[in-house]
This record gives structure tokens, C-alpha cells and sequence, in this order.
């Protein structure tokens, strides 16, 4: 066995990790589900096949830790540390992960499906395989990742910093990234079918083999579509290359054997009948072509729509809760010498914070830090409802 094969089998000890993964409290299979205390110290810990599900572990420090098989689901990672850590095999399901640091992160096969991530840290992780359909990944850190043949089907990764990142053989149809570093990215043999890059920078980035049937290059920069496969949108004028399309079929009719002497053709139509029909095919290709891009634009304008409906409902509710309670914290606040203040003022700023994000928002991935903010609001009011019982 090849060394560095070995090593990692064996579980070894990193080149920069702080330590071997497993090598610190041994809590294999331990169920933290049902309110079991959390220790404090979990750095390096074994805790392969553990269950977190719908727990709270906002900036729990897990560097190191052996989570093989864990599962996540529902959890609040909000700014956890998961440096190093062995997640192979770990399930992220719909869980909180905003700002979490997972440098360096064994992430292969993993499930981050519906996760939201916004502003998360996976530089020079391997998420190799790993599912993350219609996580919300917006201002995401992916400089220098592996994420070959990932599903990121739907994703939203607006923003997102994907330097040098690795998509070789990645599902992306439908993904969001504009605005995305995607400087010196390889997107070779990639499904990009509908996926939106809008002012995305892609210098160096390479494409050969990415399908891009109707995927939008609004102002991306420095974009270089040699090698890629099928029919783009919205191609800025200074793009190179050009993609490829199927070979067309060779016309048997200008055979020089098929002629006769006076030009005409024998044993076949026309040629001037067989344009006419051609050129009336390729306008009614044309035209359905454009409506069904027009009608997919329409119907993406309306889920933008629908969607930030959805988030001023959501800030209105945060507000209301913010009113309920601005009495009994008053009360509080005099009596108690101004314990909870923090909490308080958390709820305030998150409200703030989702109402300036609500104003600015211009497409889906800029409503994820709202929905964040309003998150977090939710939860300093929780706290504090907690304190005033």
C-alpha cells in the first residue's frame, strides 16, 4: 500500500493538523440527541458515528475530531470549528453551518443537502462526492477545495470564493454563482446546464468538457469557453473560444457523383427546396428556443420575487417579536442591573442587519445573510425569553 494511502487508512496525523483525528476522548456512537451534556473539550475527539441532530453547537470546537458517519442533521453549527476533522460520510442535512471553519476538512461523501452555509470556510477541504443540492453556500470560502464529481445541483454559491477549486466531473445545473471567485477554477467535464454566473470572475478558469447548455455568463469576466459543450447565454462580447456542438452531417447531395452535367441533382430533392425547408426549421427552432428562455427568465424573476416576499414576512415577524418583548426587558433591565443586554442588543443588530440586507437584495443567493440575520435575531430573543421566566 502506497504510503500516503496508508496514512490516511490509519488515521495518522496530518502534514499542519493539530492532531491525530480520534486521539482525544473516545465517545464512538455517543447520542447527544435526547439533551445529553456536551463536554467542553471536543477537539480531536472520537466520535465516529455520533448523532448531533437539531443540537445547538454554535462555535463548538470540534479541530480534529474523528466524525465519520455523524449526523448533523438540523444542527447549528454557526461559527464551529471543524479544522482538520475526518467527516467522511457525515450527514449536514438542512443544518446551520454560517461561518463555520472547516480548513483542511476530510469531507469526502458527505451531506450538506438544503444546509445553510452562508459565509462557511472550506479552503483546501476534500468534499469529494459530497451532496450539497440546494445548499445555500452564498460568500462560501472553497479557495483551493476538492469537490470533484460533487452534487451540487441547485446551489446557491453567490459570491463564493472557488479559487483554484477543483469541479472536475461536479453537478452544478441550476446552481447560482454569481458574483463567485472562480479565478483558476477546473470545471472540466462539469454539468452546468442553467447555471447562472453572472459577474463572475473566471480568469483562467477551465471549461473544457462542461456542458453549459443555457447557462448565463452575464459580464462574467475574463471567460474562456474553449472546449465547452452546447449552447450558452448571454456570452460577453470579449469571452474566448467558443464551444462545440455536434459535428454537422456532411450534405451527400454536392457529391460530384451524384450530378449531371447541367448542375442538377440526381436521385435526391432539390437543393433550393431542401434550404428553404432547413432555414424554415432553424427559425422554429429559433423562436422556441427563445421563448423557452424567455418563459425559464420570467418564471426565475417570479421565484426572486416570491422568495423576498417571504423574507420581508419574516423580518416583519422578527420586528413584532422584538416589540412583544421590549416591555418585560424593560422591566428586566431595571431590576437585574442590565444581565441580557448582550442577547438583547444581538436581537437588535440581526434585525437591522435583515432589514439592510432585504433593501439591497437583487437576486436569491443576496437574501441568504437576511434569512441568516433573522436566524440569529430569533435565537438572542429566545435566550432571553429564557432569562425573563
Amino acid at each position: 500500500m502506497p504510503l500516503a494511502a496508508e496514512a490516511a487508512g490509519a488515521g495518522v496525523e496530518r502534514v499542519g493538523a493539530p492532531c491525530r483525528p480520534g486521539s482525544g476522548l473516545k465517545l464512538r456512537g455517543k447520542d447527544f440527541t435526547g439533551g445529553a451534556a456536551i463536554p467542553q473539550d471536543l477537539r480531536c475527539a472520537d466520535l465516529t458515528g455520533a448523532r448531533f441532530d437539531e443540537v445547538d453547537l454554535i462555535q463548538k470546537d470540534l479541530t480534529g475530531a474523528l466524525l465519520r458517519d455523524a449526523s448533523f442533521k438540523e444542527a447549528d453549527l454557526t461559527q464551529a470549528r471543524l479544522e482538520y476533522a475526518d467527516l467522511r460520510g457525515a450527514n449536514f442535512s438542512d443544518a446551520d453551518l454560517g461561518q463555520m471553519h472547516a480548513k483542511h476538512a476530510d469531507l469526502r461523501g458527505a451531506v450538506l443537502e438544503g444546509a445553510e452555509g452562508s459565509q462557511a470556510e472550506f479552503p483546501h477541504a476534500d468534499l469529494t462526492g459530497a451532496v450539497l443540492r440546494r445548499a445555500e453556500l452564498t460568500q462560501a470560502d472553497f479557495t483551493d477545495a476538492t469537490l470533484v464529481k460533487a452534487d451540487l445541483t441547485e446551489a446557491k454559491l453567490g459570491q463564493a470564493d472557488a479559487r483554484k477549486a477543483d469541479f472536475t466531473g461536479a453537478k452544478l445545473p441550476e446552481a447560482e454563482l454569481g458574483q463567485a471567485h472562480l479565478e483558476f477554477a477546473v470545471l472540466k467535464n462539469t454539468d452546468l446546464t442553467e447555471a447562472e454566473f453572472t459577474q463572475a470572475e473566471m480568469k483562467g478558469a477551465d471549461l473544457h468538457g462542461a456542458k453549459v447548455e443555457q447557462a448565463s455568463f452575464t459580464q462574467a469576466d475574463d471567460l474562456d469557453l474553449t472546449g465547452a459543450l452546447g449552447t450558452p447565454e448571454d456570452v460577453p462580447d470579449d469571452a474566448k473560444g467558443s464551444t462545440s456542438d455536434l459535428p454537422e452531417e456532411t450534405d451527400e447531395s454536392s457529391d460530384p457523383a451524384q450530378s449531371t452535367g447541367d448542375g442538377s441533382h440526381r436521385g435526391g430533392p432539390n437543393i433550393g427546396i431542401m434550404l428553404a425547408v432547413l432555414s424554415g426549421v432553424g427559425l422554429l427552432l429559433t423562436l422556441v428556443f427563445w421563448g423557452t428562455t424567455h418563459r425559464r427568465r420570467l418564471e426565475k424573476s417570479a421565484r426572486f420575487a416570491a422568495a423576498r416576499r417571504s423574507a420581508e414576512e419574516d423580518v416583519t415577524r422578527l420586528g413584532e417579536a422584538i416589540d412583544a418583548l421590549d416591555f418585560d426587558y424593560q422591566i428586566h433591565h431595571a431590576t437585574d442591573g442590565g444581565s441580557g443586554d448582550q442577547d438583547w442588543r444581538a436581537a437588535l443588530d440581526a434585525y437591522e442587519a435583515a432589514r439592510h440586507g432585504l433593501s439591497v437584495a437583487r437576486s436569491m443567493p443576496e437574501l441568504a445573510p437576511v434569512a441568516h440575520a433573522v436566524h440569529h435575531g430569533h435565537q438572542a430573543l429566545g435566550r432571553m425569553r429564557a432569562r425573563l421566566r
